[in-house]
């Protein structure tokens, strides 16, 4: 009886994700002025878009309470977790993280000085505000 191979063919599937020199500033919890439960679910809806995208920035700033949406129980903390894991950079004011009396280590990116981010916005090709 002669022995015969099965062999099965295997799919695989490669994305490509592009890190752009692109600056994401978000200086508000939320997005845009108004109503905060308004602003969390726009903000919410805009990182799950640009997590479905093929195109990141490179680095997502936070400022005043901004930083908030760092924080464990922040509606897009997993969202930002995702982008971290994929090579976005996160960095959060540390005047602000000790202004809102935010516990460090952050659950996702990292504190940084103004210089920091001066340094960042400074090298950016595009700088998109929130």
């Amino acid at each position: 009886m002669a022995n015969s191979i099965s062999l099965r063919k295997s799919t695989i599937t490669i994305f490509y994700i592009m890190i752009t020199n692109t600056l994401l500033q978000i200086n508000n919890f939320g997005m845009g002025q108004g109503d905060e439960s308004l602003g969390l679910k726009l903000i919410n809806n805009y990182f799950n878009l640009i997590i479905n995208d093929e195109q990141y920035p490179q680095f997502v700033v936070f400022y005043n309470s901004g930083v908030k949406l760092l924080t464990q129980n922040s509606l897009v903390v997993d969202s930002l977790k995702k982008l971290a894991e994929a090579g976005v950079q996160l960095i959060a004011c540390k005047t602000c993280i000790e202004h809102y009396q935010i516990s460090l280590p952050l659950p996702v990116g990292i504190a940084g000085s103004m210089i920091d981010i001066i340094s960042l916005q400074q090298k950016a090709e595009k700088i998109i505000t929130l």
